[in-house]
């Protein structure tokens, strides 16, 4: 990971994970659960049996369980993120690698998506989905508005998380085949800013930036941010809207079964020989339904 930058506190994340852990709110794994069902499936159309896995990341069993019921594999082992972020993987020792929700917290992605593709066998298949730049791009907007108007400026309170675009050149810098990127945006309604932020907390999902403000938000900020939402991103109902944007990823180690891209100068047509032959059947086209007129 060297020379990477350190966005992200993992000590600090740790300990809001165990705080996510203890407070255990019925319903706020709504994410992990959308995400977990959305990775199966996915998987569900590869026509393949997996059976050396592992879970990147994840606290839960969620994913390695879910996994497990689908039947498509063998053990799938959970292998923590710790703060080095170096994986404990020998080359080529999967055919699978998984994770959801936690990428988005990684210092160093480039060097995480190489460890992976490193460990993954010919032709190991890569999946995951991360939290995407839309992600509560309300609830940023508000408190940074909120505070600059408090406090004459504004530290950073919600992850800059990754362009879907970004995520895809990754994949290829890291070496991997055939690599596929597309998003989900899921809208949540709220009764209000503290719903959200207090389901985030059972997430384990705040602050854990290293450039963040140490001083908390105070009362007079948090209602500046209240009074932002519910005006500019509420429904006729008063309830509020937070986006969260999923990005999902796959990726192949390379093998020489898989489609290869034409190489540049093979194809058997010119672009421009074929723009020109739609042009003349257009035009044929036209002055036939001109005669039939």
């Amino acid at each position: 990971m060297a020379g990477a930058p350190i966005l992200f506190d993992r000590r600090l994340l740790e300990q809001h994970r165990a705080r996510a852990e203890r407070m255990a709110i019925a319903g706020s794994d709504f994410l992990l659960t959308h995400a977990v069902a959305d990775l199966v499936e996915r998987l569900a159309t590869v026509n393949r049996r997996f059976e050396h896995g592992a879970d990147i990341g994840s606290l839960s069993p969620a994913l390695a369980a879910a996994l497990a019921e689908a039947g498509q594999g063998g053990a799938v082992e959970r292998i923590p993120l710790r703060e080095s972020e170096a994986l404990p993987l020998a080359a080529g020792s999967l055919d699978l690698a998984v994770s959801v929700l936690q990428l988005q917290w990684v210092n160093d992605l480039p060097g995480l998506f190489a460890q992976i593709r490193r460990a993954l066998r010919p032709d190991g298949l890569f999946l995951a989905t991360l939290a995407g730049g839309d992600t509560l791009n309300e609830l940023r907007t508000v408190l940074t508005i909120a505070e600059s108007d408090i406090r004459g400026g504004a530290a950073p309170r919600v992850a800059p998380f990754a362009d879907i675009r970004d995520i895809g050149a990754l994949l290829q810098r890291a070496g991997f085949a055939l690599p596929v990127t597309d998003s989900d945006r899921l809208t949540v309604r709220y009764d209000s800013i503290f719903h959200l932020m207090r389901d985030l907390r059972a997430m384990g999902a705040t602050n854990a930036l290293t450039a963040r403000d140490p001083r908390p938000l105070t009362r007079t900020i948090l209602a500046r941010a209240a009074a932002l939402y519910a005006e500019r991103f509420a429904d006729a109902d008063g309830r509020i809207r937070a986006t969260f944007e999923l990005i999902a990823l796959s990726g192949w180690a390379p093998h020489e079964s898989q489609q290869k891209p034409l190489k540049p100068g093979s194809a058997k047509l010119r672009l421009a020989d074929a723009i020109e032959a739609a042009r003349k059947d257009a035009e044929a086209k036209e002055t036939k339904d001109r005669r039939d007129e």
